[in-house]
């Protein structure tokens, strides 16, 4: 059973309707697809976005701090524990 449960009309101009005709083609996607993908990018749902902000914190804490060449790789965690360290600190 599919998750989609509401019916919309919609009613485009050709020029509008052969850009997202031409971007379905191209995606080897359907018009409607392509229509819900644009509505996702414009309302993004909220949940998405609080994933994703979290996903950018971690990407965030584990980002190289300060590495070096020649540094070793004890070195290099020590550093990196340091920095997660701080930054769970934070507010």
């Amino acid at each position: 059973m599919s998750s989609l449960e509401r019916r919309l009309q919609l009613l485009l101009d050709v020029g509008r309707y052969d850009r997202i005709a031409k971007e379905a083609e191209r995606s080897g996607r359907s018009v409607a697809a392509v229509i819900r993908e644009a509505i996702d990018l414009r309302f993004p749902d909220d949940e998405v976005d609080v994933r994703m902000a979290a996903a950018q914190r971690l990407l965030d804490l584990t980002a190289a701090p300060g590495a070096a060449p020649g540094e070793d790789p004890s070195d290099l965690k020590a550093a990196y524990t340091r920095e997660i360290e701080r930054k769970l600190a934070a507010p």
